[in-house]
């Protein structure tokens, strides 16, 4: 709504397509046409030029207000940019000069356009007012704000589009801005037109290169990461950054059609890790076909099923999709009342997501390569001492066996089969050996052989070095499920006493299965002091009854360290 006195009301001509030339021609018209003075003229000029200097938004908006209120003599200015179209239209940033930090914080909350401000934002037109506590759509001031009363309202159009209003008040020396003030104001604000839409174009190109940067570095970060978790966290850390988002997560698809927050990164929201995206709610289903979802505020939505996510705003999920597969999705919040994504922010973002699935697919891959690579390895050294070591051990016993039929002296008769026997004992070392090369503890199956092996390999970090373990006899088809239970939690205790107590340097587990299942665990440690404790080897003993067996401890061989024995029928 325009003032009575204003003689224009013809609408700010577009001039996004105009070059400098034409700008400043268009500026010197209008002067022209309010009878501006030389003065006048030539500080608009410059100050046309001034708000062009800089490529910085924010740096831009805060010049365009000082240039404004130079020119017009204004105490105050202000610059509100206007959100995104909607029914509820406001204000989502305010640039402002004349009022000093302190003041503006005991004014309190930025205004959303209301009253007089949101008069430009519903007809955006030129306003022009003496005494803006008089007008009829004044709220009032809050606590604490300067008094005002002359007005100065000015749209700034960014191609065909209302980006924000320049305000102006209180005219210094007079009670109210001129007609002329309204003419060089809104010469100002075509000129400022220009320079946002530039700092724009400059803020997005800077904002694709961040984006295309971080693209790059995450997928270096992820064919050369080891654990699928970490390159999770690499993805989520690296999108909330580059949004400048508050929080992020990764949601993982289940076996059921549900999603598992997996991820979590940035703010405090630790509950929400763990929790589950039912199949039947609108966002998995939406996740699910592939599309992205866009939430403008995330505390008032409907369709927001976590409680959790109730505590942000504006609101981003995005499918990882590669190869036509839904690997999960990502999710990006800003805190209530933050800037919304705009729309070149989410087409950035499914862009990442798309690069981020493609190379967590990579970082897959290329962990399953390697991960061949060793298995391959594996059977080969397998093959090798199965082929090779085995045969000759076995070879060589058996020439020692027909040596000692042969020999005469007693005691080289005893010598040869002590050797026999230490022969047999390494081959089913190497035997177990070549099983554990085959079938490694992490991709074991459920079998006893596996679990054995799988606990003697948790206990490697306490103990300093790795168990020896040898098999003999039908391990995994003779021993009943609740004996292996208590098998291997005596295997754990008898471990875990060797690695606190026993400062050993080497330890042998043994398994051998026929009528009974008898487990032998010795180490070449410091033995089992007298009076010591002696709760570990009662629970094992315990475990033994309860199924009908036995459990005994006593010196290692020769006397050094300590072996236990821990049998129960099968």
């Amino acid at each position: 709504m325009a003032d009575a006195s204003d003689t224009s009301s013809s609408r700010v001509p577009e001039l996004s397509a105009l070059g400098l030339d034409d700008l400043v021609a268009e500026v010197v018209e209008r002067l022209q046409s309010a009878a501006a003075t030389g003065d006048k003229l030539q500080g608009l000029l410059e100050a046309v030029v001034a708000v062009g200097a800089d490529l910085d938004l924010h740096a831009t908006l805060y010049r365009i207000v000082e240039e404004a209120v130079d020119l017009v003599d204004a105490k105050y200015g202000a610059i509100g940019v206007i959100g995104p179209d909607g029914p509820d239209r406001h204000l989502v940033d305010f640039i402002t000069v004349g009022i000093d930090p302190e003041a503006a914080a005991e004014i309190g909350d930025l205004p959303r356009g209301r009253g007089i401000l949101g008069l430009l934002i519903d007809d955006p037109e030129p306003l022009k007012l003496d005494d803006l506590t008089l007008h009829p759509a004044s709220y009032g001031f809050p606590p604490n704000h300067p008094p005002m009363h002359s007005f100065l309202g000015v749209p700034i159009r960014v191609r065909d589009a209302v980006f924000g209003n320049l305000y102006l008040t209180e005219k210094r020396g007079r009670p109210g801005f001129s007609d002329e003030d309204k003419q060089v104001v809104r010469a100002l604000a075509a000129a400022a037109g220009v320079a946002i839409e530039n700092a724009r174009l400059y803020a997005q190109a800077r904002e694709r290169e961040e984006w295309i940067k971080g693209s790059v570095d995450i997928t270096t970060a992820l064919v050369g990461s080891e654990d699928p978790d970490e390159a999770l966290h690499v993805v989520a850390r690296r999108a909330r950054t580059l949004a400048s988002a508050d929080f992020s997560a990764i949601y993982l698809p289940q076996g059921d059609g549900s999603y598992l927050v997996e991820i979590t990164d940035g703010h405090d929201v630790s509950s929400l890790a763990g929790t589950v995206l039912p199949p039947d709610s609108p966002l998995a289903r939406v996740i699910e076909s592939g599309e992205s979802v866009f939430i403008a505020d995330m505390s008032t939505d409907p369709g927001v099923m976590l409680e959790q996510s109730r505590a942000f705003g504006p609101g981003l999920f995005v499918p990882l999709t590669a190869g036509g597969s839904v690997l999960g999705a990502l999710e990006l919040d800003r805190s209530i009342g933050a800037l919304p994504f705009t729309q070149t922010e989410q087409a950035l973002f499914q862009a990442f997501a798309g690069q981020a699935a493609i190379a967590l697919v990579l970082a897959a891959a290329q962990r399953d390569r390697a991960r061949l690579a060793v298995y391959e390895d594996r059977d080969r050294i397998a093959r090798d001492l199965h082929d090779l070591v085995v045969q000759r051990l076995f070879a060589t016993g058996m020439m020692l066996q027909g040596a000692a039929r042969l020999a005469i002296v007693p005691e080289v008769i005893r010598r040869l089969n002590q050797a026999v026997d230490e022969l047999d004992a390494t081959i089913r070392e190497v035997r177990s050996t070549i099983f554990a090369l085959q079938q490694g503890p992490e991709d074991a199956g459920p079998g006893v052989r596996a679990r054995v092996l799988r606990e003697a390999a948790a206990a490697t970090p306490a103990l300093g070095f790795e168990p020896s373990v040898t098999f003999v006899g039908p391990v995994d088809s003779r021993v009943p499920d609740e004996a292996a239970e208590h098998l291997l939690a005596a295997l754990r205790e008898a471990l875990s006493n060797t690695a606190r107590h026993a400062q050993a340097t080497r330890a042998e587990v043994s398994l051998v299965v026929d009528d009974e299942a008898v487990l032998t665990v010795t180490d070449d440690g410091v033995g089992i002091a007298p009076g010591g404790r002696r709760s570990g080897l009662a629970n094992l003993r315990s475990r033994a009854e309860s199924l009908g067996g036995t459990a005994d401890f006593g010196p290692g061989p020769n006397g050094k360290g300590t072996t236990v024995t821990w049998r129960v029928p099968v």
